[in-house]
């Protein structure tokens, strides 16, 4: 009996000596006498650091929102279309007067109607001088508007005017007139931006005005896709985006504004997470153009271009020693531009601009776009294997239209290597030479009767079996250029004058 006692007590003093183990195992370790007790570090108001706990990832985006929210405006816009109408005979209108066409502002017999045609999107507030408050949109929200609502947080509506609007970077600059003070954004530096960064989209998707999302930088430096302006880059965002937040803002955690929203890629009409938003950085130079000269004037060199990636422009590369460097190659230069002036070449490939490495034809485009005119730049280049700078000071660049129109250009069509797929497709055996692939209307080179599918031989008596051959002869001094050219295994000559 006794030893049962003995056995049972051992048994409860093992079991609370483990217990008390266990919790003193618990317990944090005492700092040593004369020690502190080390803090965690806090990182920098600006610094970016993964979150060690839940409770530092714990937070609401209301003080944001409540500092940029007021100066997100709604647009209300009506644009008027006149529409042919069509025209029947009317005896009414026979006998007793106004005609076939009636005198409805029709000309040459044909009446019109006007058709308004309702829009919404978004706009920031961006600058309040007295009474005028200047709002920032999108060109295709307010660029072709007759009628402009601006609304505003609280709810109070203004009748707008334009100020500016440029479609090729889809800009558009409106007014209206406020004694009292109004909320105005401010604009943050869309080049610190990050991928990764939290952000948040404000505007009016669907007329649901005030809206907020949340989201983050998905990428930077994106470009642009079919009809959308390739004047800028784009900042891409998940934060949801849909129809009427166009012009409304991207902001980042700081309650700055870091780019314009714009456009969404998406197969629904709604969004799917890939919206995109032009960046602060472009968006203010455009503003202040329209501010003090009523429109935005980008710079022109007077040059077609493109990007030699992908399998476009057959050992191009390779003949002309480019290496793996990015940049836009000259196919053409206009007579008499900022290009034919300071002396660049069909051929010569771009590589940076005032110091600003160049990856491709589109970022060539944007950079060049952005300097003023009658502002001297440094162009860097690769001509005949060999890096060279030439000084080239820019023009302004005229309506698209115009520009389009320009046809004095040289050479006014586009050679390439003949690679073997060519070959087998044209059956065109060991033949020598470079291919003509396109050539623009009412060029010379059009007029003098050129063709798509000539093979250039000889240029001036030069040999001409590649590209690198090409552009020698084609820019050698003389003014006159004799191409020997094979066309369906017939020889003929033909000559353009540069």
């Amino acid at each position: 009996m006794r030893l049962k006692k003995f056995s049972l007590l051992l048994l409860i003093f093992i079991f609370s000596a483990s217990m008390l183990f266990a919790m003193g195992a618990q317990e944090p370790a005492k700092p040593e006498s004369g020690a502190s007790e080390a803090q965690p570090a806090q990182p920098a108001q600006d610094q970016r650091v993964v979150p060690s706990s839940k409770g530092e990832m714990y937070f609401s985006f209301s003080g944001i929102t409540k500092k940029v929210l007021p100066s997100v405006v709604e647009l209300d816009v009506v644009e008027v279309i006149k529409q042919e109408t069509p025209n029947f005979f009317n005896p009414f209108e026979f006998f007793f007067g106004g005609g076939r066409g009636g005198d409805n502002g029709g000309k040459n017999g044909k009446t019109y109607r006007e058709r308004e045609v309702p829009g919404l999107g978004s706009g920031i507030i961006i600058k309040q001088d007295g009474d005028t408050v200047y709002v920032l949109s999108n060109s295709h929200v307010a660029g072709k508007a007759d009628q402009i609502t601006v609304k505003l947080s609280d709810g109070q509506k203004f009748e707008a005017k334009k100020v500016g609007f440029d479609d090729r970077m889809d800009l558009a600059l409106v007014s209206f007139q406020c004694s009292d003070k109004v909320p105005v954004a401010t604009f943050g530096d869309s080049d610190s931006l990050e991928v990764g960064d939290i952000v948040l989209a404000i505007g009016s998707p669907y007329g649901y005005e005030s809206t907020v999302t949340c989201g983050i930088v998905s990428g930077l430096g994106r470009k642009s896709t079919g009809n959308v302006s390739s004047y800028t880059d784009y900042i891409q965002t998940d934060a949801s985006i849909n129809p009427g937040n166009s012009g409304g803002a991207l902001v980042n955690m700081k309650g700055e504004v870091v780019g314009i929203n714009t456009w969404i890629a998406t197969q629904s009409g709604g969004s799917v997470g890939l919206g995109f938003a032009i960046p602060s950085n472009n968006a203010k130079r455009i503003a202040n153009d329209f501010i003090t000269k009523g429109k935005v004037e980008y710079g022109w060199l007077g040059v077609s271009i493109d990007s030699v990636e992908g399998n476009d422009y057959p050992d191009l590369r390779k003949d002309l020693g480019l290496g793996n460097k990015g940049g836009g190659i000259v196919l053409g230069v206009f007579k008499n531009s900022p290009a034919d002036k300071a002396g660049i070449l069909p051929g010569d490939f771009i590589t940076k601009i005032n110091g600003t490495v160049i990856s491709d034809s589109s970022q060539l485009t944007k950079v060049i776009g952005t300097i003023p005119p009658k502002e001297k730049a440094t162009f860097t280049l690769i001509r005949n294997k060999k890096e060279m700078t030439l000084s080239v000071v820019l023009e302004a660049r005229d309506e698209e239209d115009k520009v389009q129109a320009n046809r004095d250009i040289y050479p006014g069509f586009l050679a390439i290597n003949i690679d073997e797929k060519m070959r087998t497709k044209g059956e065109l055996g060991d033949i020598k030479g470079v291919m003509i692939v396109a050539v623009s209307q009412g060029t010379a080179a059009e007029q003098a009767n050129l063709k798509v599918g000539d093979i250039i031989q000889e240029i001036n008596d030069k040999p001409v079996t590649n590209m690198a051959e090409f552009y020698n002869a084609l820019n050698d001094k003389s003014s006159k250029k004799m191409f020997q050219i094979s066309r369906n295994g017939q020889k003929i000559i033909i000559g353009i004058v540069k």
